[in-house]
């Protein structure tokens, strides 16, 4: 069975609902299915202190799920058009896995989530792609063939699924949304599957 990793920071839930609508599409898939992990928050003044496991939603990420993953779906909410810090500082603690070419020649994919339609989704999806491509990944996009990306009018852009949540950040997915999220899974776990059947020869 390969694993793919569904890794997320989520402050109020929508980025979440995105990641268990990929983690859907991912087990579709005959062969594979979804590990969902998550990040803590950090402040701004000190140091954090969490609990080593969440009071509720998925476990926190270690760097022992990056290194096992067959593929990657790393998802944000934007903050500024780039990604959230609690997961950009999850990703700056990586440099062993960098070093050890751990995640190299595996597939990655990217989603987000703003309040408003052009809150930044598109830069932040690109700004998340950097650091998989230091670290060798191969991106997975959303190709036109997924039709919702045509007729959407709220999220969803080729470099991966996105969310308009609203300014109290309570709208839910829409059709399109929870389609583009589910398409996105299936596509990552499909290229990972092929991506191993070629190693294996």
């Amino acid at each position: 069975m390969h694993e793919i990793l569904v890794l997320y920071y989520s402050r109020y839930g929508a980025t979440e609902k995105m990641a268990q609508r990929i983690a859907h599409g991912i087990e579709e898939v005959s062969g594979c299915q979804a590990r969902l992990r998550t990040v803590p928050p950090v402040s701004t003044v000190c140091a954090a202190t969490q609990d080593s496991i969440p009071a509720e939603g998925a476990p926190y990420a270690t760097l022992d799920d990056l290194s096992e993953c067959a593929g990657l779906a790393l998802g944000s909410p934007t903050r500024f058009g780039n990604m959230a810090a609690p997961l950009k500082c999850f990703i700056d603690s990586t440099s062993s896995l960098w070093l050890a070419g751990s995640l190299a020649g595996k597939p990655a994919a990217v989603f987000t989530s703003t309040s408003s339609l052009h809150g930044g989704q598109e830069s932040t999806l690109l700004s998340m792609m950097l650091p998989l491509l230091h670290h060798g990944m191969l991106i997975v996009g959303l190709p036109y063939t997924e039709t919702d990306l045509i007729k959407t009018t709220t999220g969803g852009t080729p470099y991966g699924p996105s969310h308009t949540a609203g300014a109290d950040s309570k709208r839910p997915l829409s059709e399109e949304e929870k389609n583009l999220c589910r398409a996105l899974g299936r596509r990552l776990a499909e290229t990972a599957l092929k991506l191993q059947e070629t190693q294996v020869k």
